[in-house]
């Protein structure tokens, strides 16, 4: 358990990217139209963007990124630390954070590196760059966090294929004395990592002929080893067991009451397992966002995402403390609380 609590960085610009290619779970024809009625009643998912081949998480995060550079007429010069979050890059090597660097014309000071993490990686990366920025004395620092899930589900998997959509996000932070806290909890738990996994095509099972071959899994489930597996039930249980106690410690180390929150912005898993977790915390609906609906599960970019989509107007309009908790896999989990005062939020980009 890592409790601990960043000073100085405040949060001045996010954006949020998405292909405009909108797909319809009531069109998807794999699985009866009663199933897809109650496929959408459980897991709440109406609509997902799916990008067009071609098109890349970075080129999202990057479009989102020139977004917030051009809104606020940033000096490309001052900003000398990117850390793009996600895990799907556009190569295996090189790494993808300094093709990015390159298009946004950053300077060669900036450190630039690609972090693999899912689910929890917009918590995970904001500590991270706030971290970091405090310790190197970075004044300014661009976290780019997205996914591409749509192209990693097999369209005859009824368990993931409706879940997943694609975006990209970009978040600006400074260095400012006067900022309030970031105050994080970060845990994981490598054990569950099968939990949600692509089990070819890495360096522990590499690239045969065999991993194109479909398998019949369950009924209506089926997929290759390229395809991602998910274990619902783990990933359900898993959830309701951890979050809840990462968020309370976490309130009970900063002293807060999570009533004076204005919102609580949850990873978008799914609509079930998002809904448990707020009658858990006794939330009332109007504190608990969800974009899912429109959007799907789109991994590390869920919660910047939802940010933009749900929240925009209050964002621009007042300062808001929030409480962000991300969970999923690896198995990883996190909860931060900070209060973001006013950032530059431009509508939602399409690509």
């Amino acid at each position: 358990m890592a409790i601990f609590t960043t000073a100085g960085i405040k949060v001045s610009g996010l954006a949020a990217c998405v292909p405009s290619k909108e797909v319809s779970n009531y069109d998807y024809k794999w699985v009866s139209a009663k199933e897809r009625e109650q496929l959408v009643k459980t897991i709440g998912v109406e609509k997902r963007r799916h990008v067009e081949k071609g098109t890349t998480t970075s080129d999202m995060c990057q479009a989102a990124a020139e977004a917030i550079l051009h809104g606020l007429s940033v000096d490309r010069s001052q900003i000398n630390l990117l850390i793009f979050i996600s895990q799907t890059r556009d190569y295996f090597i090189p790494q993808t954070s300094g093709i990015v660097q390159d298009k946004l014309g950053l300077p060669k000071s900036c450190i630039s590196f690609d972090v693999s993490l899912g689910c929890s990686g917009y918590v995970y990366g904001l500590s991270l760059a706030a971290g970091l920025m405090n310790a190197f004395g970075i004044s300014k620092a661009l976290l780019l966090v997205g996914d591409i899930s749509s192209l990693n589900s097999a369209y005859r998997d009824k368990s993931t294929y409706p879940l997943f959509g694609d975006a990209g996000t970009a978040t600006l932070l400074e260095r400012e004395p006067e900022a309030p806290p970031m105050h994080f909890n970060l845990e994981g738990d490598g054990s569950g990592y099968q939990a949600i996994i692509i089990p070819d095509g890495g360096m522990r099972n590499i690239l045969t002929k065999k991993s194109f071959n479909y398998k019949k899994i369950a009924p209506g489930i089926y997929r290759t080893p390229l395809h991602v597996a998910l274990n619902g039930i783990e990933v359900f249980n898993f959830s309701l067991r951890e979050v809840v106690p990462n968020i309370r410690q976490l309130l009970k180390y900063t002293g807060e009451e999570l009533n004076n929150f204005d919102y609580v912005v949850f990873h978008q898993a799914n609509k079930l397992i998002n809904e448990t977790l707020r009658k858990m915390l006794k939330l009332p609906p109007e504190k608990v966002p969800l974009s899912i609906g429109k959007f799907g599960n789109t991994s590390s970019a869920s919660i910047p995402l939802t940010l933009v989509s749900e929240l925009h107007n209050p964002l621009k309009n007042r300062p808001l403390k929030l409480l962000l908790s991300a969970f999923g896999i690896g198995l990883s989990w996190g909860a931060t609380s900070l209060i973001l005062q006013q950032p530059y939020c431009p509508d939602i980009i399409e690509i």
